[in-house]
């Protein structure tokens, strides 16, 4: 398909920066790290669901760093056998289970001083890791790419569309691949993380590629992330770069790109994430 429409598609393999801490989330944590230590905090809070793989992350960083690190966790129970949450009990975090009602406040500036009272050593990062320190490293990613027409990525919480948008050359278009559903508000939120962003019109987040929502996916997906594997022994999962290679396979069969484009995909690391939805049984 690629040779019929002249395209040249290259993968970044984030995921392959370091073997725990990988992708975007190596990325998102480097100048979060380095803000932590100057603000002089020796703990790191943060947040996520049962199988995050910015949770993974955060705790993989605190046994490397020898950080105190907090989870609060999506509860209101833990599972005990759940494979992300034994990996950071592991890694040594300290995973504190909320209801769903009180996970809603994670963004509620009152929550977080309460947070800050209760954790007054703590650095306290938002779920998923996105930030200004954050864009930083997503920045620096978009910085290292050799030029190309497209740039396309798996979006979640906006922060590595953000940052790749203020490192690439106002030439190269930059695609963000929306993996949740009905993720418009998201258009907005990259506006104000990224000053870049709200003035230039050289990317776009296309919102019709969910499959089903966050955590969703199709069989056709999973059977797509299989042949990714067996034929070109690309590793993906259906949450996050499996679904944005997917939605680049359709964009390219529909001819949404000019002949000749030049595409740099970012596998964006969330591999982790398979043995979830292994124990999970979504996952043959």
């Amino acid at each position: 398909m690629l040779s019929e429409q002249r395209i040249s598609l290259s993968i970044k393999r984030d995921d392959l920066l370091h073997p725990l801490i990988s992708g975007n989330k190596w990325r998102k944590l480097k100048y979060n790290l380095i803000a932590m230590q100057a603000q002089q905090k020796t703990e790191l809070l943060t947040f996520g669901g049962a199988f995050s793989n910015h949770i993974h992350a955060c705790a993989a960083a605190g046994k490397h760093f020898n950080l105190t690190t907090h989870g609060i966790i999506r509860g209101p129970e833990l599972d005990q056998q759940n494979p992300t949450l034994q990996f950071a009990k592991q890694c040594g975090m300290q995973l504190h289970p909320v209801t769903r009602l009180e996970y809603r406040e994670r963004h509620n500036p009152g929550y977080l001083a309460q947070l800050q009272t209760h954790f007054p050593n703590a650095y306290i990062l938002p779920e998923g890791g996105t930030n200004n320190a954050a864009l930083l490293g997503c920045k620096e990613l978009a910085q290292s790419l050799p030029d190309a027409d497209y740039v396309i990525c798996p979006t979640g919480s906006g922060g590595t569309l953000a940052g790749l948008v203020e490192g690439c050359d106002n030439s190269t278009q930059v695609l963000g691949i929306a993996v949740l559903k009905q993720a418009e508000y998201l258009i907005n939120e990259i506006k104000s993380l990224s000053p870049v962003a709200a003035q230039q019109q050289n990317w776009q987040l296309l919102t019709q590629f969910h499959d089903g929502g966050y955590g969703k996916f199709s069989p056709e997906l999973w059977q797509f992330c299989q042949m990714m594997q067996s034929q070109h022994q690309l590793p993906l999962e259906p949450i996050y770069s499996g679904k944005m290679m997917y939605a680049l396979w359709q964009l390219i069969a529909d001819d949404y790109f000019p002949k000749g484009s030049q595409i740099i995909a970012i596998h964006t690391g969330g591999l982790q994430g398979l043995g979830g939805l292994r124990y999970r049984q979504l996952l043959q």
